[in-house]
């Protein structure tokens, strides 16, 4: 899985860059700005990250399952899971 990540708290402001981070075309370990968020491209994450994240009390898992997105937000981050096929699509 491929992991972008977002930082920001703020819901709304996530909900409203979210498509646009999709599309970037973001290298491995880049950096953007998006309408004043920064926005990473972390790499490749193992499929254990996710199991072991998603059972912390403190992360809010959210699912788009018609394209096989999973977002975790904890902190002042959001994480986009992206499966491989769909990373290998948009980067």
């Amino acid at each position: 899985m491929r992991c972008i990540s977002v930082y920001t708290d703020n819901f709304e402001q996530f909900s409203d860059v979210f498509e646009q981070v999709i599309d970037l075309k973001l290298g491995e370990n880049d950096e953007r700005e998006v309408e004043g968020l920064v926005v990473s491209d972390s790499g490749e994450v193992p499929e254990h990250y996710l199991e072991r994240m998603s059972v912390k009390p403190e992360v809010v898992v959210m699912k788009d399952k018609t394209r096989g997105i999973t977002i975790l937000q904890h902190g002042k981050v959001f994480e986009i899971l992206l499966p491989t096929e769909t990373a290998d699509v948009v980067s």
